[in-house]
């Protein structure tokens, strides 16, 4: 790449869209330096690569810098993005960033939806790279036959979690474009469903004429949109038999799936290895992009066989008859009701669901919804809110969930700590249980501890 900018800062470093974008650049010949407030898995990861990262913001960590990057977690009195800012560096946020960086490619699979973006990123871009087109990808979690987040391919084809959060995904026009599903969330940046359902319709309709949208009908509120959209549509579904791809048939079993698609009026059989309702939505959204883009079926379905699923999303740590410990990301009172559903639908064993509430503002919105998903585990261990970007709010803590759950009449409710975590949870525990861990903060430490001191 022609460049005249060779050097690179990444405030906020260790997120993990920040670290996969960190490393595409490394990869392209750039001089990557990062910062952030605690070392973690990616940061770890970066390390490993001889990128310097400094633990703690200082104006000095940007010393060098030509272009700076910073996280939408960041805040604008950040020092670092003050001093970029005093000395007239070009700042990007992430988004602008994978704008730009998608300009390098003649097509842009962007992938949209509440839920599910990292999973079907992934699968797509496991598609394209057993079908030898060599996508670059950046995706929002670590894929496990990679064992990376981001890919830098030589193909013409850049695939792409494309995130609502702070409307950043407006700032990409892919050619092609996925909504898997819209539900409430961010609602520090949208006011209300109507306001992002907008947000998801001027996504779509950024799409060029000769692109394609792909978009899930068994979705309400994506249904909704479908008449405002003016661009060309292929639609999927479980449920809705008036769509291009559907699943039927759909088998559950020991954390495997099958079901038989049907396009164009053939049926045809597909199996994983990824459990759940869920990531059969996820895999016909897959389906039908690259289907789209002239792959064949048969080396669509062979693909998604050997998807080997992406870390922190159903993260099976441990299994054998005495105990299964499993982490998911799932931060959405929609993600946790599907996981657990996933897990009752493949193993009749008790199961025990530790949950980490992610941001005061989620937990205020949705504490009856996420007191209703939990409520089908048999037991349920709610620790401390994790703040994560946000202040402090002391009118809402986890204990209102549990507060909720017990007047729904479970009686194995408890609100623990994390420090109190692994006690409690080996307390509860008998032989055959499924544990599961879930949240998007720092939940998944915990899982790793509880498989190290139960095996």
């Amino acid at each position: 790449m022609l460049s005249s900018i060779k050097r690179i800062h990444f405030i906020g470093i260790g997120g993990i869209g920040m670290s996969g974008i960190a490393e595409l650049l490394f990869n392209q010949n750039f001089k990557i330096t990062g910062s952030d407030l605690s070392e973690s898995s990616n940061t770890d990861r970066l390390k490993k690569l001889d990128i310097p990262i400094s633990i703690g913001h200082d104006r000095e960590n940007i010393s060098s810098a030509e272009i700076v990057v910073y996280s939408d977690a960041i805040p604008k009195d950040n020092v670092e993005l003050i001093e970029a800012n005093n000395r007239n560096i070009q700042c990007y946020s992430r988004g602008q960033i994978i704008s730009q960086l998608a300009k390098l490619k003649s097509s842009t699979v962007g992938i949209s939806g509440t839920h599910g973006k990292t999973t079907t990123t992934s699968m797509i871009g496991s598609i394209l790279k057993d079908s030898n087109l060599d996508p670059t990808i950046i995706v929002g979690g670590v894929v496990k036959s990679i064992n990376t987040n981001s890919v830098l391919g030589s193909g013409d084809t850049f695939v792409v979690e494309a995130d609502e959060f702070n409307r950043t995904f407006l700032q990409l026009s892919p050619t092609i474009a996925v909504i898997n599903n819209i539900d409430l969330e961010h609602i520090d940046c949208y006011k209300d469903i109507d306001d992002l359902k907008d947000a998801f319709t001027e996504f779509a309709n950024s799409v060029p004429f000769y692109g394609m949208v792909s978009i899930c009908k068994d979705s309400e509120n994506a249904a909704a949109i479908i008449p405002l959209i003016d661009k060309p549509i292929v639609t999927y579904g479980i449920e809705s038999d008036d769509v291009d791809f559907r699943a039927i048939n759909i088998v559950h079993n020991d954390g495997k799936v099958s079901f038989d698609l049907i396009f164009k009026e053939k049926s045809y059989p597909f199996s994983m290895n990824v459990p759940g309702e869920y990531n059969i939505f996820n895999a016909l959204a897959a389906i039908s992009v690259c289907k789209t883009m002239g792959l064949s079926i048969e080396g669509i379905s062979n693909s998604l066989e050997i998807f080997t699923g992406v870390k922190r999303r159903f993260d099976i740590k441990v299994q054998n008859n005495d105990l299964m410990i499993i982490d998911d990301y799932a931060h959405h009172p929609v993600e946790v009701s599907s996981v657990i559903k996933a897990i009752k639908s493949n193993w009749d064993r008790r199961l025990l669901v530790i949950f980490q509430p992610h941001l005061f503002s989620r937990t205020k919105q949705f504490y009856k919804e996420f007191a209703e998903a939990l409520h089908n585990a048999d037991l349920v261990f709610i620790t401390e809110i994790f703040a994560s970007r946000e202040k402090l709010d002391t009118s809402i803590s986890s204990e209102k969930i549990g507060k909720y759950i017990k007047e729904l009449h479970h009686k194995n409710v408890f609100n623990i700590t994390t420090e109190s975590l692994t006690a409690d949870v080996k307390s509860k525990y008998m032989k055959g249980d499924i544990i599961l861990t879930v949240g998007a903060g720092n939940i998944w430490r915990f899982a790793d501890k509880l498989s190290e001191s139960m095996q």
